[in-house]
């Protein structure tokens, strides 16, 4: 399952070469794509590598697993990340649909986000995922009020907002995130990993209960998960 590359660059043009493969079919077979990405520092160099692929960028669509729920000017929006890295060049074309929007409660903005990714009318193409330390993968925090509802998979694909833990619990700050079925029910997912931590978080995910560990419950699911791994931090 854990393909491992001897570099950060092999490691990034391997994961990027796999998305922009999914885009392509889709592009092929459909005439348009969809893409949701994740934010963090992890999948940067990924992005750069998506962005030269050959594409028709002016067919995609662009949106991401989560979002921290701030406005775009923030250091910590995951919309800025991914227009700086992803969206340049050719790949400027690409249709991006945000998760935030300034609705008076973060639930209201996922409503508004679930109906903007419904009006897309088709599963994801690609998807690009990280991993936490704690094992969250797009806002899907272990002990979370709203992890039972993330990780249930007879749900329609949905955006849900997820609240600021208490106590000092993950995440210090609300946040949207795309529910188990949208993955579940995507072309290809690829989740990045760097670091032997990280490794060795996954392989302890991947064998815990899917109830309680997205990771599993992603596994469980059978979605279309490929996990690109290189030691490099």
């Amino acid at each position: 399952m854990i393909q491992s590359l001897p570099t950060r660059d092999t490691w990034a043009e391997a994961a990027a070469d796999r998305l922009a493969g999914a885009l392509a079919e889709a592009l092929t077979a459909n005439g348009r794509a969809l893409f949701a990405g994740s934010g963090g520092s992890t999948p940067s160099p990924i992005y750069a590598r998506l962005a030269q692929a050959d594409l028709d960028w002016t067919k995609v669509t662009a949106t991401l697993v989560d979002e921290r729920y701030v406005p775009e000017a923030s250091p910590a929006s995951n919309a800025a990340l991914l227009k700086q890295t992803l969206l340049t060049g050719p790949a400027a074309a690409v249709r991006f649909i945000p998760l935030y929007s300034p609705a008076v409660t973060v639930d209201r903005a996922a409503a508004l986000a679930s109906q903007a990714l419904a009006a897309e009318g088709r599963p994801l193409d690609a998807v690009l995922l990280g991993m936490g330390e704690d094992g969250h993968i797009c806002s899907m925090f272990p002990g979370s009020p709203t992890l039972t509802t993330l990780l249930t998979p007879g749900l329609k694909p949905a955006v849900y907002g997820v609240p600021a833990g208490r106590d000092g619990a993950a995440p210090p700050q609300e946040r949207l995130t795309l529910n188990l079925p949208w993955l579940v029910s995507a072309r290809r997912v690829v989740l990045a990993l760097t670091g032997t931590k990280k490794r060795a978080v996954f392989e302890r995910e991947a064998a815990s209960d899917p109830d309680v560990s997205p990771i599993a419950a992603l596994i469980a699911a059978n979605a279309p998960l490929e996990v690109f791994w290189t030691e490099a931090d």
